[in-house]
Parts: structure tokens; sequence; C-alpha cells
């Protein structure tokens, strides 16, 4: 049986160390996963292409048994990666995920300037649906940079399966259980 790979990608500002990633890291190995876990290039000033670029070049070959995780502006590159892709993947988590944020996020406009790409490039979702059938989205409702109706967006589009946890914000720490579901959901894939 072929391994299963996961690729993490961290958010804006962010690295491969932040919060979750590194405990999470340890209990997808602890499964024998093959754990790829990058630093993505010019992480305080995000761009589509190079996030996109740099993706493709870690992933290596994807297959069925792939998986992606991804945080915040982490999960859009997921997703644009996708629908550029020709290959299926087994699944997609996405941890305080966006198409949109909060008034107050977008009237800063170091954010406005950076975001703005992010959020009014086109996606063609039925490209990043056939290319990936399971996507679980975790977003907290007090989250300060995402809008909580972005489930709506996720559900309707990518027919992800949404969970809304209380008082975490943007979601920078998840507590052994959402690790554990997290592992669970990529152990459990019955599309194979």
């Amino acid at each position: 049986m072929t391994k299963q790979k996961v690729i993490m990608v961290h958010g804006w500002g962010g690295n491969n160390e932040d919060g979750w990633f590194l405990p999470l890291k340890e209990e997808l190995e602890k499964e024998k996963m093959i754990v790829i876990n990058p630093n993505m290039p010019d992480s305080p000033n995000p761009k589509i292409n190079s996030w996109i670029n740099e993706l493709k070049k870690v992933s290596g070959n994807i297959e069925k048994n792939t998986y992606f995780i991804g945080h915040s502006i982490g999960c859009q590159t997921i997703i644009r990666f996708l629908e550029k892709s020709d290959n299926k993947i087994g699944g997609a988590i996405l941890i305080a995920a966006w198409f949109n944020l909060t008034d107050e996020t977008w009237n800063e406009k170091y954010t406005r300037e950076i975001a703005k790409p992010w959020i009014e490039t086109p996606i063609d979702f039925n490209k990043v649906k056939n290319n990936c059938k399971r996507i679980l989205v975790i977003l907290s409702k007090d989250d300060p940079y995402v809008l909580v109706n972005n489930a709506d967006i996720f559900k309707k589009e990518l027919n992800a399966k949404i969970v809304l946890i209380e008082n975490r914000g943007h979601i920078e720490q998840l507590n052994k259980k959402e690790i554990n579901k997290i592992v669970e959901f990529i152990k459990n894939d019955n599309s194979k």
C-alpha cells in the first residue's frame, strides 16, 4: 500500500513551525505518513504565483494518497494549486480558510494591498472539486480576520464539510482532540 503524503502550507507572515504545525506533523508521522512542511517564500508578502509555484515544487508527484493541510492564506494557495493541477488528490483540510475578510481587516492598507489579488482573482471551483472530492474546513466563529460566512461559500462551491468552533480566533493552536480528528480524516479516506 502506498504511504499517505501530507503537504502542509502555513499562513501569511507565518512559518512551518507556527502554532499547530509541528504537533500535527508529529502525529501524522506517528501514523507513518510522509509529511512535507515547507516554509513558503516571502511570507510577510505572499504572492499567488510564487506560493503556487513553491507548492508545486515541494509537492512532487501528487495522487489519490496525497492530502493538503493549510492555514489562512495557505488554504487559498492549496485551492489555487488544485485548480491548476491535472491530478486528483485524497483531500484537503483548510483551517481559518477564507475567500473574504472582515471589514476591519480589509480596511488596513497593508492587508488590502496583499489580500486584494487573492480575493479578486477568480477561482474555477469545478476544477478544484474535480481534483479534490473531500474537503474539511475548520473556522472559528470569532476569527478577527475571517468572516464566518466563508463557510457558506466553501459548502456551496466546493461541497466542503464545515466545522465551526468557538472562541479560537484565527485558530493559531489546535488541541489534541482537533489534531486527532484531522489525522482520522486522512486515515479514514473511503474513496481509495
